[in-house]
């Protein structure tokens, strides 16, 4: 079949992505209620309220600095925080809170692939409804706020914080195996093999990249997805209602992906360590976090994941990895925590969230409104600019099963190199497009 998405070549349009579903825990714990919205005196409650915030140490300190600001200031709408309750997944914790009509008012760690379920639990307020709403959310994001809006087009979510993928490779390595390391070959699909053959043969690791070759359904997100993103100027795994994944540009990146596990230059078993902090593969797939934990460990570089024909940095895309700011239905003082939300995502906390954490906030024009701080971190300054072109995960009915379908063709046709990969990924989107349609 002739397979076809838009070119490669033409400007990145702005497009709403679709929907989102919560992890496949969550999806079998948790039942479906009616759509969130919250009441009336909900919407215009003011007062106390309570948050959540990740238990990552440096976003601990940022909510403690932000919470301590704001209470400082509003002596009768106090914040009271704490870190996610811990569980399986941050998802189930809130989808539990939900159910059990307890969740908090704001969470500071939603996963954008969670937000259709807690919408459908009737867990999440619908942002638009406030005066400003979208109007604040559009002016802070930018074009990308789009793929975060739902089906009906309202915002269940804030976007508020990127971690944009890219390939780290270790220089040391690179310089062991006669390879340069400060301009590596690594931006067309031959390029890359070739170093990878080059890294392998030369015995400095026992794999060139090493991603997870496990089965969970988000996996894809850190190999296939962010390929196929380069590939494609941003395609989304889903668009307009259907799979895009099996077009000749989605199968040329999965035939890159099971050359690489053919050749083992990636292992095809569960490695439980840090393969890249180890050693063990010379590249790695991660996103700003990473600066922090390799800085003493890894002398790394970092570039856009390949294509077939190589793409200039400066308009790759790549995949997200966001968490946002959810507010939920279960609130009584929506009023407060709406002021809360655009306090916490103000120009002046998010340089404060960016300085701490070294993640990036889904603000438009980042590297501009914050010009000293990537003056003074140049590491970060790539994926500063990076941040402006990413992708999100698909928002649609039944998303954690769709990905888990492709991920099932993946795993067989890719890393165990059984099968024909424009068979299998025809297969996977037939049963993606029945699962969405659902």
């Amino acid at each position: 079949m002739q397979r076809s998405i838009r070119p490669t070549n033409t400007p990145r349009r702005t497009r709403r992505l679709l929907a989102a579903a919560a992890s496949a825990a969550m999806v079998v714990a948790l039942g479906a209620c009616s759509s969130g919205g919250g009441d009336s005196d909900s919407a215009e409650g003011r007062g106390d309220i309570t948050i959540w915030y990740s238990n990552n140490e440096n976003e601990v300190k940022w909510g403690k600095a932000m919470v301590d600001a704001w209470n400082a200031d509003n002596p009768d709408e106090q914040i009271k925080a704490q870190e996610i309750p811990a569980g399986k997944s941050s998802e189930e914790v809130i989808g539990a809170a939900i159910t059990a009509g307890n969740a908090p008012c704001l969470v500071f760690n939603t996963a954008p692939v969670a937000v259709p379920q807690f919408q459908k639990q009737g867990g999440l307020v619908d942002l638009s409804s406030f005066e400003d709403g979208d109007a604040y959310i559009q002016e802070r994001t930018g074009d990308l706020s789009e793929q975060y809006q739902s089906e009906d087009g309202k915002f269940y979510q804030m976007p508020w914080k990127s971690n944009p993928v890219m390939l780290f490779y270790n220089k040391d390595l690179f310089a062991a195996a006669g390879l340069d390391p400060e301009n590596p070959e690594l931006a067309t699909y031959d390029e890359f093999l070739a170093t990878a053959r080059t890294l392998v043969s030369a015995g400095v690791s026992q794999y060139a990249i090493n991603p997870a070759a496990t089965s969970e359904f988000f996996q894809s997100w850190f190999d296939f997805y962010p390929t196929y993103a380069a590939e494609t100027d941003g395609s989304l795994f889903i668009e307009d209602g259907e799979a895009t994944f099996n077009s000749d540009e989605g199968v040329a990146a999965g035939e890159f992906w099971k050359t690489i596990y053919a050749e083992n230059l990636a292992g095809k078993e569960k490695y439980t360590g840090d393969s890249f902090a180890d050693g063990l593969a010379a590249m790695a797939s991660a996103g700003p976090w990473a600066v922090n934990v390799y800085k003493d460990v890894v002398n790394w570089g970092a570039v856009p994941f390949p294509s077939s024909a190589g793409t200039d940095p400066a308009s790759a895309y790549t995949f997200s990895d966001a968490k946002n700011v959810g507010m939920f239905t279960a609130c009584e003082n929506q009023a407060t925590a709406w002021d809360v939300l655009k306090f916490a995502t103000s120009e002046e906390q998010d340089g404060q969230l960016l300085e701490l954490t070294g993640q990036m906030p889904l603000r438009q024009d980042l590297p501009e409104v914050y010009p000293d701080y990537f003056a003074a971190n140049p590491a970060y300054e790539q994926f500063g600019d990076q941040a402006s072109r990413t992708v999100e995960v698909p928002q649609v009915p039944n998303s954690v099963a769709a990905w888990q379908a492709f991920r099932d063709a993946w795993t067989k046709t890719v890393i165990s190199g059984e099968g024909d990969v424009a068979d299998a990924f025809d297969a996977a989107a037939d049963k993606v497009n029945e699962l969405i349609a659902e």
